[in-house]
């Protein structure tokens, strides 16, 4: 890992042990109820296998990459607004140090839009799978990048007891591979290196021969257009993860309704 993945991979652990110290992880797991979810799995599968595009709306406040993109944040207002520009799931950031994101904001979405949510955030341990569960995630995403293979293997039995789907991301072919192998039916291909931050837009392009039919592949990042989103169609790719496109726009349903189009 570079520096800034240890760095938040560290503060992460920290934050934790805290966390253990509050509530357990016993009693975290007496707090899970229902185990439905918003069948964010089936509707990327559904995309796929229909031809139809499909956006999981990213909301985040801040990156390292990008610093602040928005300055009063609300981003239970922003999620009802992707709901009702078409946008078929929402990514919440909930990593607090360098995203300013917060756990809560999974609950307050669920609280306010009828679509699937992702939390998106840098899952290390079992506490936070549960922990994503009980505020009302309906997927997380694990990255391949920080876990081995055993854990996340562990993680994604984990997730299917409590009723959660997943998010298996690589960026390389060395991680492509270790996906396929895993089995897990859902990869996203982040098209930014996490080493360096710099976006390829053609990374996932340059791999989805990689991987056979049967998974359901994600284009992440860098995703800024209509045209991109056509390109990626010829290669049999139809969700996407994408966040600071319509961030940055002073549109957001002008934005989702644009990049969907056929």
């Amino acid at each position: 890992m570079n520096n800034l993945l240890t760095d938040i991979c560290n503060k992460k652990k920290k934050e934790i042990e805290a966390l253990k110290l509050k509530c357990s992880l016993k009693s975290l797991q007496k707090l899970i109820g229902n185990k439905q979810n918003r069948e964010f799995k089936k509707i990327l599968k559904e995309s796929q296998k229909n031809e139809k595009n499909n956006i999981i709306a990213e909301i985040k406040q801040s990156s390292p990459s990008a610093g602040e993109i928005i300055k009063d944040y609300y981003p239970e207002d922003i999620a009802v607004k992707y709901e009702k520009a078409g946008a078929g799931a929402i990514s919440i950031l909930t990593e607090k140090n360098f995203f300013k994101g917060s756990i809560d904001h999974l609950s307050l979405i669920n609280s306010k839009t009828n679509i699937p949510i992702l939390r998106k955030d840098f899952i290390i341990d079992p506490y936070q799978i549960y922990e994503s569960k009980v505020y009302k995630a309906d997927s997380i995403l694990l990255i391949m990048s920080i876990l081995e293979d055993n854990e996340i293997k562990e993680y994604i039995k984990i997730a299917n007891d409590i009723g959660l789907d997943c998010i298996i991301e690589a960026h390389s072919r060395d991680e492509i591979n270790r996906a396929i192998k895993i089995d897990y039916p859902i990869i996203g291909i982040n098209n930014r290196n996490l080493d360096n931050l710099s976006v390829n837009i053609n990374n996932t392009l340059d791999m989805i021969n990689q991987i056979p039919k049967n998974f359901t592949v994600i284009g992440e990042s860098g995703i800024k257009s209509n045209e991109n989103i056509k390109k990626y169609n010829d290669h049999g790719v139809y969700n996407f993860l994408i966040g600071e496109t319509i961030l940055r726009s002073s549109n957001y349903d002008l934005v989702i309704k644009k990049l969907l189009k056929k």
